[in-house]
């Protein structure tokens, strides 16, 4: 009861919010019924791609694993789109273009992309591939080339900007933001129990600053993945990585577009409609531009082989409506194995953990599907660590990407404490009658005792022992070789591969071609996806009560409400998680 005391003084004004959504009601339907019309409209169309056709790449988009729409709502209240571009979609359209004689070449738009590192590796290596076909690929940016869209632009043979565009270089860097000072005024003391030296998740609670044996890690693997998109950069250019670097360092945004030009940055300077007719000349026709969306994939679902593949998208049990909810994965996981036609599984695995209890539940349902008789293959996207990379363990082979980051092995808990925020703030004190000695226990409003907090780190540390023997079992090594690895630590793709993490570097399509080799159906199989996505219209009306929700959390707490989210999400958490440190990597 004091726990949802506590969450409600934080969360608050539900009652207004409620109020909000029941008034909105008329406008989701009305808005619904005009979506249907829309839809229908757009069902009607027969989209076909004319010769001379050129695919525009425009990298304005929120990359996802998989696609979702927007809504009507949002664009005519905020002009705001929310729909995302499935990163495998978006490159079996690019791989489709390659193949048309309609496309003569390829036309990058850089707008801003948001994406994951992996997802613009991935992404890259599809332009690359494109460009192997012997078509034209183009890159202009109107008015800025950001960093990401810089690296997918380096692997055009041209790159054009505007007079008064300009281009950002300026490599990565982790942004770490720090909890306890704030939490140590309002008189919260976050109790934490880990294993791990490296496991940075806690940090933000117990320290004001990064630890030594963080700040080590982040360096390792962020100097690995920039070596990586540096290297191919240097390659697209035809530059040193030397080179890349001195851009990198010298603020390159600040830089005129004729120094991009004289230092082989770019390679032309011009207005959009002077690269359109650049564009025109090459094709010998009026300019037709054509997005991926308008290339029809065809997905074969039928025949008597299947190759499944599981997204696993999200934190683990991070909430009810979105992530990876380990009851709905483990249904789906025994559906699949007791489904015959099912001969293999690749886990698409893109989630930085989460749940502990959650992550083994998955794992056994993992181990019963091999159990069958069946392939288990996981190829990991961004990231797959922690309970990401539990899940991921056991599979008969592990796919990742250089830039990929994962392990991350290590367990923790932690358990607020508000009792100086209660007595001294809100002048609430309590009297407390017991039984026995912790009948109070798991209080808010009182620290753990000694005896508690020995108790509860032994859980940790059981939990700890069971993550390290699944990931030894999985790779088929020693619990101490993994644990050498572990304590928490985080690897990028390349020195996963290095240390027995991963098996192979590849893409979620060489994981499906490794997974049918194994089963030897590689000539009969078809690849279906699961889970089943919501439908238009759920999506549609949870994201608006969600939006809804915030904007009204948003005006009532103003600047401390990424906070007051950041505390409620603690307070609402299972206490013991195998889950990577939320690090943004700018």
């Amino acid at each position: 009861m004091l726990k949802k005391f506590f969450i409600t003084v934080l969360g608050s004004f539900v009652g207004t919010m409620i109020a909000l959504i029941v008034m909105s009601v008329l406008s989701v339907v009305l808005s619904f019924a005009m979506l249907g019309a829309l839809a229908s409209s757009e069902m009607s169309k027969v989209s076909t791609v004319s010769d001379n056709s050129v695919l525009l790449l425009d990298l304005g988009m929120n990359i996802t694993e998989r696609a979702t729409e927007g809504d009507v709502i949002n664009m005519m209240m905020y002009d705001e789109d929310l729909s995302t571009t499935g990163l495998h979609d978006l490159i079996a359209q690019i791989e489709k273009a390659a193949e048309m004689k309609q496309i003569k070449g390829m036309l990058i738009s850089c707008k801003g992309i948001s994406a994951g590192t992996s997802s613009l590796y991935e992404l890259r290596q599809a332009v690359e591939k494109f460009k192997q076909s012997g078509k034209f690929v183009y890159a202009y940016g109107y008015q800025m080339i950001a960093q990401a869209d810089y690296y997918i632009a380096s692997a055009a043979d041209s790159i054009f900007v505007n007079p008064e565009a300009k281009v950002d270089l300026h490599g990565l860097a982790a942004q770490n933001i720090f909890f306890k000072n704030l939490l140590d005024k309002v008189g919260v003391e976050m109790q934490v129990l880990r294993v791990g030296t490296y496991k940075g998740a806690v940090e933000p609670y117990m320290l004001s600053e990064i630890s030594e044996a963080n700040r080590a890690q982040q360096e390792h693997y962020l100097g690995s993945i920039w070596s990586t998109l540096a290297a191919d950069i240097a390659k697209g250019r035809n530059l040193s990585v030397e080179k890349v670097n001195e851009y990198a360092d010298s603020l390159v945004i600040a830089k005129s577009a004729d120094y991009l030009l004289a230092n082989g940055l770019v390679d032309g300077i011009c207005y959009k409609k002077e690269m359109e007719k650049k564009i025109e000349a090459i094709t010998g026709s009026d300019l037709n531009l054509v997005k991926p969306d308008k290339i029809a994939i065809t997905k074969n679902e039928s025949g008597d082989c299947q190759v499944a593949v599981l997204y696993a998208e999200g934190e683990i049990d991070g909430s009810t409506t979105e992530g990876i909810i380990s009851d709905e994965t483990v249904d789906i996981i025994y559906e699949l194995a007791e489904n015959d036609d099912v001969k293999a599984m690749v886990l698409r695995v893109n989630s930085p953990g989460g749940s502990a209890f959650g992550s083994e539940q998955i794992w056994k349902a993992l181990e019963d599907f091999k159990a069958e008789g069946k392939t288990l293959v996981v190829s990991m996207g961004d990231l797959a660590a922690s309970g990401g990379y539990y899940i991921s363990c056991g599979a008969n082979r592990i796919f990742a990407e250089p830039v990929t980051l994962t392990g991350s092995i290590g367990i923790f808990g932690v358990i607020p404490c508000v009792e100086k925020l209660a007595n001294e703030t809100l002048g609430i004190t309590t009297s407390t009658v017991k039984t026995n000695a912790n009948g109070d226990f798991g209080t808010l409003l009182q620290k753990m005792t000694p005896y508690q907090r020995d108790a509860l780190q032994a859980m940790v540390n059981r939990g700890y022992e069971t993550f390290t023997k699944r990931c030894a079992d999985g790779r088929g090594v020693t619990q101490d070789s993994i644990k050498v690895i572990a304590e928490g630590r985080v690897w990028e793709g390349t020195t996963a591969l290095e240390i027995g993490l991963v098996d192979e570097m590849g893409s979620l399509k060489d994981a499906i071609a490794w997974a049918a080799a194994d089963k030897d159906i590689t000539d009969i199989y078809y690849v279906k996806e699961y889970p089943t996505t919501a439908s238009k219209w759920e999506r549609m009306l949870q994201r608006f009560i969600d939006e809804q929700t915030e904007a009204k959390m948003r005006q009532e707490f103003g600047v401390l409400y990424d906070y007051h989210k950041e505390v409620k999400k603690v307070l609402n958490r299972q206490s013991v998680l195998c889950l990577m440190d939320p690090i943004e990597i700018k």
